[in-house]
């Protein structure tokens, strides 16, 4: 068979190949655009299920996406504040995310979104306060890298209900922050018990790193946590 017999084949070939690359190129990134998509849906439904647990409207079991929808909607109002914890429209430079949590009306506490260095990556999270400007109402955390069983136990229940009820402020209302212990809470001082979570065994550096990250957001957010103290900021 001559060359020129056999190119009319080559050809074809040639072209169903090409053909055939370009369709499963057109499929691939079409899935890959679909499910970016539905990665980024995902993660904001998650983001709204931490704040609503860090505050205690979601306990143990996961409701559904539109009662999960319904219940932040109804008492999460999201703001922007500035450096001096003034609530502000649009964005600046130096802005701040800040969540109000609001019942019927009337402002129960606020929320600071926690994003800090853990061990093996970024610890993502929300602490909630009671409207008294110093008082933890919950904590939640929504992504991290830290290994499972020992620093991934910030993820657990046990962890997290340690937060409640702790103070940033000391007895002379100094700001001291509130951070995780080397072991027991209880075996600090007691001047200290109140500031302190249980620590998580084996796993004292994602605890150091997730209490430095407490603290410097928690200096970020003072004049946040000073208006609330003062009972003068209210979502616009």
């Amino acid at each position: 068979m001559s060359d020129k017999e056999t190119k009319p084949g080559k050809t074809k070939v040639i072209r169903f190949a090409l053909l055939l690359s370009v369709v499963c190129s057109l499929i691939i990134t079409a899935s890959a655009v679909g499910l970016k998509e539905l990665q980024e849906a995902n993660m904001a439904l998650d983001k709204r299920v931490n704040i609503l647990k860090a505050v205690g409207l979601i306990k143990n079991k996961k409701p559904s996406k539109k009662d999960i929808n319904a219940l932040y909607e109804a008492h999460i109002k999201e703001a922007m504040v500035d450096s001096q914890g003034k609530v502000i429209e649009t964005y600046a430079p130096d802005s701040l995310n800040l969540y109000f949590y609001q019942d019927q009306g009337r402002i129960k506490g606020y929320i600071l979104p926690i994003n800090t260095r853990g061990l093996w990556g970024k610890i993502q999270g929300y602490l909630a306060f009671e409207n008294d400007g110093q008082t933890v109402s919950g904590f939640s955390v929504f992504s991290h890298s830290e290994t499972p069983g020992l620093g991934g136990e910030i993820e657990s229940a046990w962890f997290q209900k340690n937060f409640k009820g702790k103070k940033i402020l000391n007895s002379q209302d100094k700001f001291v922050s509130v951070g995780i212990a080397k072991g027991k809470a209880e075996n600090l001082p007691k001047d200290l018990q109140s500031h302190y979570v249980d620590g998580i065994s084996g796993a004292t550096l994602t605890g150091k790193y997730l209490s430095e990250g407490i603290k410097e957001t928690l200096m970020k957010y003072d004049s946040v946590s000073i208006s609330f103290r003062q009972k003068g900021l209210k979502p616009q």
